[in-house]
């Protein structure tokens, strides 16, 4: 178990430096300034969701057993998070944004092996049972958190880290269409979980496990 969440974490941890490297020795690239392009980088759904997976993930590699009403919320935002990481990538964005950096490489990390990789894992090595409709519900502050960073940075500097979001583009009102169409699908998949979660295999079955 340890060593497939090792796995995870180092798939979505070297997409993100490969990233990072790239944008902090080439200057500011589109950006106005080195600092924005750093910022907005850092903005990007698909930078926070591999960061997210990726500490989790290193968390479970050290303990497989971690646990706690906190840790449950963040490996749950991890898994779902990624998973629309990629589920968005591949069905909306693919060869519209890739990412200003590292390439084909950078992008079947972040966008492919850790999202594929990262569910995976989770049907095999769990842990489970985990997820209660409380932790469903306190994942969502998360993403909502996110929408709301966007919206308000893009209103102040114009910037928007992806299409379907740019109000500039789309308007206030197609914008937020776009993101409901998305909290949907997180929603679906916590949901999703939530089920799977109690009737897959435990795979901790200590007393605290539920």
């Amino acid at each position: 178990m340890r060593a497939l969440h090792l796995l995870v974490g180092l798939a979505a941890l070297t997409g993100v430096v490969m990233e990072l490297v790239v944008a902090v020795t080439d200057g500011p690239g589109l950006a106005p300034t080195h600092a924005e392009r750093l910022v907005r980088l850092f903005s990007y759904f698909t930078i926070q969701s591999n960061l997210l997976i990726a500490g989790v993930s290193f968390a479970l590699a050290g303990d497989p057993r971690r646990d706690g009403p906190v840790f449950r919320v963040l490996r749950l935002d991890a898994l779902l998070c990624i998973a629309v990481t990629g589920i968005v990538y591949n069905t909306v964005l693919r060869g519209l944004t890739p990412l200003a950096g590292a390439g084909p490489v950078a992008n079947t990390l972040l966008h492919g092996v850790a999202p594929v990789a990262a569910v995976v894992v989770w049907l095999l090595a769990g842990p489970r049972p985990r997820v209660s409709s409380r932790t469903v519900w306190w994942s969502v502050a998360y993403p909502v958190a996110w929408l709301v960073w966007t919206f308000v940075r893009g209103a102040v500097t114009g910037w928007y880290p992806y299409p379907f979001l740019d109000v500039t583009e789309l308007g206030l009102a197609g914008a937020l269409v776009n993101a409901a169409l998305v909290a949907v699908v997180f929603l679906v998949l916590a949901w999703g979980v939530r089920w799977a979660d109690g009737r897959l295999p435990a795979t901790d079955r200590s007393p605290h496990a539920r």
